[in-house]
């Protein structure tokens, strides 16, 4: 939740004027939703694409101040986050409504990125995969595993965002392994293909270092994506 109309337009052309074609990237960004037309009318003819943070699990209604998938796919996104886990520690959003806005996202079209992490408390007993893999089995059990096959993971341990704490890059792997694995038993191929992307305080300094592990095919960024300059700078390490 920050930036103005001049802040907004400031970044995404700052972004733009930078981004190299030659870039072996897909280029993601998530606006508040009530800037997407604007950020989806400065993405054009470029190879940024433009999603939200968030919808509702409702297709229409009296739910006031709720945004459906419809209205989303309306104005031009492609992408929403669900489940990122501010939604899930700050609103109270369950494994299940998570799953709920998933299936919703991709009732239009739209592509979900679920998020899922544990805390620094879940870490520390040593249940990191516990929490991951119920969060993910909450999408697969009710939906299958061939709506999560549709979507993209967001791997962000809770502890690292913002904090300036990071996983190792051994650390970020040895989860995102765990998680590929845990897709391949119910589907090698899904296992295979799906995003698994790392959102624990992703910056210019440690993003090359992560993006070289076999298992993290992207990055989920934060602060660092609210400066032009240090978001280019993982876009041109992931490129």
């Amino acid at each position: 939740m920050n930036g103005d109309r001049q802040f907004i337009q400031e970044l995404m052309n700052g972004i733009k004027d930078k981004l190299d074609p030659a870039w072996n990237s897909a280029i993601l960004v998530c606006a508040p939703s009530v800037y997407m037309p604007l950020v989806i009318g400065l993405a054009e003819s470029s190879q940024i694409k433009v999603g939200a943070q968030n919808l509702s699990h409702e297709a229409k209604g009296a739910f006031t101040g709720e945004i459906s998938g419809a209205m989303l796919a309306d104005i031009g996104g492609q992408y929403v986050l669900v489940g990122h886990s501010e939604r899930r520690s700050l609103y109270g959003e369950s494994s299940k409504m998570v799953a709920d806005k998933y299936n919703a996202a991709l009732g239009y079209d739209l592509i979900p990125v679920l998020c899922i992490g544990e805390t620094l408390e879940e870490r520390e007993a040593g249940t990191t995969m516990d929490v991951v893999k119920s969060q993910i089995d909450a999408v697969i059990n009710h939906y299958g595993i061939e709506a999560l096959g549709k979507g993209v993971i967001a791997y962000e341990p809770v502890w690292a965002i913002g904090t300036g704490k990071t996983a190792t890059p051994e650390q970020a792997q040895e989860v995102h392994a765990e998680i590929r694995s845990h897709l391949a038993q119910f589907d090698g191929d899904v296992a295979e293909k799906t995003q698994i992307l790392y959102g624990g305080s992703m910056n210019p300094t440690n993003a090359e270092q992560l993006l070289a592990q076999v298992d993290i095919d992207g990055g989920l960024i934060g602060g660092a994506s609210l400066k032009a300059e240090q978001f280019i700078a993982i876009c041109r390490a992931a490129g």
